[in-house]
C-alpha cells in the first residue's frame, strides 16, 4: 500500500464517519423529543434508542481508527474515554484507558485499530487494558477463551501480500502500514489466555 492508498484510505474513512454522525444525532434527537412530548416508554422505542448510542459510539471509535490523523493533532482525554465507554449494548469486552491527559491522535489511531485486533480476538469477552509510558505503548488483553488467527496477527509486523484479508478484519492489515507511517514497530506476544502488542 503506497503513501497516497493510506491517505486515501484514511480519506474515505474520514468522509464516511463524518457523513454518518449527523443523521444517527438527529435520529437520536428525534426519539428524545418523542419521549419528552409524553409518548409512552416501549420496548420498540427503548430499541431505537439503543440501537442510535451504540451506532453513534461505533462510529466515533471508527472515525478515529480508520479516519484521519496528522502529526501534532491531538485528541482529548475526555472524547477517547467517552468513546470506550461501556455501550448499552452490554459490551462483553472491558477496555481500561490508563493513559491521562489528551494524546496524539496518530497513536490513538494504533491503538484503536489494535483494540480491534483484540475485539476479534476475544468473541466470548474479556478485559484489555491500555497504558502509556511517554512514547512507549502497550495493550494486553485477557480472557478465559481465545480465537486467535496466527495469519492475521502476523500482519501486524509486517505486510504480507498472499494472506486474504476479509473485510471484517481489514483493521489487521492498517496497522504495519500505520506503523511504518509513524516510524514505529510493533511486538506481539500471544499466550494461552492473554495477547500483548506494544508498539
Amino acid at each position: 500500500m503506497t503513501k497516497q492508498d493510506r491517505d486515501l484510505t484514511a480519506l474515505i474513512g474520514s468522509r464516511i464517519c463524518h457523513d454518518l454522525i449527523s443523521p444517527l444525532g438527529a435520529i437520536g434527537n428525534g426519539v428524545e423529543l418523542l419521549q419528552l412530548s409524553g409518548l409512552p416508554d416501549s420496548p420498540e422505542m427503548a430499541l431505537i434508542a439503543e440501537s442510535v448510542t451504540n451506532a453513534n459510539l461505533r462510529i466515533r471509535f471508527f472515525r478515529v481508527a480508520f479516519g484521519a490523523a496528522h502529526d501534532g493533532q491531538l485528541i482529548a482525554e475526555g472524547e477517547i474515554r467517552s468513546i470506550l465507554a461501556p455501550g448499552v449494548d452490554g459490551r462483553k469486552i472491558d477496555i481500561g484507558w490508563q493513559p491521562v491527559e489528551d494524546q496524539p491522535r496518530t497513536a490513538v489511531k494504533l491503538a484503536f485499530l489494535l483494540l480491534q485486533c483484540f475485539e476479534s480476538a476475544m468473541p466470548w469477552g474479556g478485559h484489555i487494558q491500555v497504558t502509556r509510558d511517554e512514547t512507549h505503548w502497550q495493550i494486553r488483553g485477557e480472557a478465559e477463551k481465545l480465537k486467535v488467527d496466527p495469519d492475521l496477527w502476523g500482519l501486524l509486523s509486517e505486510p504480507q501480500p498472499g494472506i486474504d484479508v476479509p473485510p471484517a478484519q481489514v483493521h489487521f492489515a492498517l496497522i504495519a502500514p500505520e506503523l511504518g507511517r509513524q516510524g514505529r514497530a510493533a511486538a506481539v506476544t500471544i499466550a494461552d489466555h492473554s495477547i500483548s502488542v506494544e508498539f
